[in-house]
């Protein structure tokens, strides 16, 4: 089946063969297919809380990747709660994907895994629909460094991917680095897209009669860093 821009992009940043990869939020498990025919990890593991969605997921999984050697198979499903992911022990190599819920809950959900495996050494392939800024914020507090990051288009959508780890020591942009060429042309539309967004914030804060201002200074912050991005480029 085809899968969408965004979920190929993730796939390309699959470099690495790993023993468990978590595809959480999985909807129809498009994204964990894929990784499946890439052979990315002994076990690709399909989580979700829907649970009519996934016995659909484990129906179609039966029949296209049925078990090999008598019981093993290559993947499992699990229709949990993504805060409740139950991670291997922490000697195995394994990445978190969690992709199309919103900043503000996948922060929610990427806490309450690191708190749960303290012990762990993990990595996470991010991809938020919206409150990027957020979200940047959130994982530079819990000391999450940068492995990748990319921009892409998809649907008329703009989408931000991050890859971090537990382990790396470069700290996570809070408007981005590595994903930056303002030479191309979704660059600089997302750019001017993201300041406009910022600026109608800023607009509707000033005309506040009770004006937040640390909240003001908040956003003319973010503002005056996105808007450095086209000096540094």
């Amino acid at each position: 089946m085809k899968i969408s821009q965004r979920l190929k992009k993730i796939v390309t940043m699959v470099h690495s063969h790993y023993d468990h990869i978590w595809d959480c939020c999985c909807d129809h498990g498009l994204l964990g297919a894929k990784l499946l025919d890439n052979n990315c990890a002994n076990t690709i593991h399909f989580v979700d809380v829907v649970p009519d969605l996934m016995q659909e997921v484990s129906t179609k999984l039966e029949r296209f990747y049925p078990a090999v050697d008598g019981d093993v198979k290559c993947w499992k499903v699990h229709c949990i709660d993504v805060a409740l992911l139950p991670l291997a022990d922490k000697k195995n190599i394994q990445l978190v994907i969690i992709a199309g819920i919103g900043g503000e809950l996948l922060v929610e959900l990427v806490q309450a895994i690191l708190a749960k495996h303290p012990q762990h050494s993990l990595e996470f392939i991010l991809c938020p629909v919206h409150h990027i800024f957020e979200v940047r914020k959130a994982l530079a507090k819990l000391k999450l460094g940068l492995i990748d990051e990319h921009l892409i288009e998809d649907n008329q959508r703009f989408y931000e991917i991050l890859h971090v780890s537990t382990q790396s020591q470069q700290a996570v942009s809070l408007v981005g680095d590595k994903m930056w060429d303002l030479t191309r042309l979704i660059d600089q539309r997302y750019l001017q897209k993201t300041l406009a967004h910022y600026q109608r914030i800023q607009v509707g804060l000033l005309k506040k009669p009770n004006q937040d201002e640390a909240q003001n200074s908040e956003i003319t912050q973010i503002i005056e860093t996105y808007q450095a991005l086209r000096s540094q480029n």
